[in-house]
């Protein structure tokens, strides 16, 4: 049996708004090859822990490992190195709306590489292929669906074919069939590009379909509570599933709101 080699480790983290503690004593692993849940009701600080891993913030206390690099204490230059190897797609898609979607493909391939243009456009191409909108390189974001636009920011995230993806909140405001079939095209690529996933998400459909690890934030406790494969964590009686725990109150997101991966409503 192969062990799981890591990608990216956080040890004893602390998050902070100045005096405010939104999380802390954060400790886990990120595997390479894994797609990685960060999970839990709604205002925990999933999107801030994001922010945390991907250079937006620093943390209170505690470290975030790319290997053997401490990438809060690194030098500037080291944390763009990191930086080039990792992709992002934001929570609203983040889109130029000014720009067509082969521009804003092309965008990092134009600021970071030596390409020439007709590369660049062969590559913006094979890009927006490989999520299923080949043909709209000439569209804009208002021309087409949000599930097109979230799409399209895939695309932009894996223009400099990075080996390690964010997510933030994919499905928000998809419908059901539109949630499932980004959910399959995560697999697709994590498979087809040996990328590590890192996916923020209160959807239990998306948690159970395609995620292998996972750490969930409790907000009353302000630390994590579980860690570790989700479908475990549902089937070996931990309660982090459980409606009464992780809904506080009316319109969090979380637990009630959600499904299983059947359809079905959790217990």
């Amino acid at each position: 049996m192969n062990t799981p080699k890591p990608c990216i480790v956080v040890k004893d983290l602390t998050m902070a708004y100045g005096s405010f503690v939104v999380q802390k004593d954060l400790s886990f692993t990120v595997n390479r090859g894994d797609v990685f849940i960060i999970m839990g009701g709604s205002g925990c600080g999933k999107s801030t822990l994001l922010k945390h891993m991907i250079g937006l913030k620093p943390p209170a206390e505690g470290s975030v490992y790319y290997g053997e690099i401490d990438f809060w204490q690194a030098a500037p230059e080291e944390r763009d190195r990191i930086m080039r190897g990792i992709g992002v797609l934001y929570q609203k898609g983040a889109l130029w709306s000014s720009m067509t979607l082969a521009e804003n493909v092309a965008l990092p391939l134009c600021e970071y590489t030596d390409l020439s243009p007709a590369q660049i456009r062969e590559l913006v191409s094979l890009k927006l292929a490989l999520v299923g909108l080949a043909g709209f390189e000439d569209y804009y974001p208002s021309e087409i669906s949000g599930g097109m636009q979230k799409r399209a920011g895939l695309a932009r995230a894996m223009a400099l074919d990075p080996e390690i993806l964010f997510f933030d909140e994919p499905s928000a405001g998809l419908d059901p069939i539109s949630a499932r079939l980004l959910d399959d095209l995560i697999l697709e690529l994590r498979a087809s590009l040996g990328a590590t996933v890192v996916v923020v998400t209160h959807e239990l459909a998306s948690i159970f379909a395609i995620g292998n690890n996972s750490v969930f934030l409790d907000p009353e406790a302000k630390t994590m509570i579980a860690a570790g494969d989700p479908k475990v964590l549902r089937d070996d009686g931990q309660n982090v599933f459980d409606p009464r725990r992780v809904v506080k109150k009316q319109g969090s997101g979380f637990g009630v709101q959600g499904r299983t991966d059947d359809g079905a409503r959790p217990p």
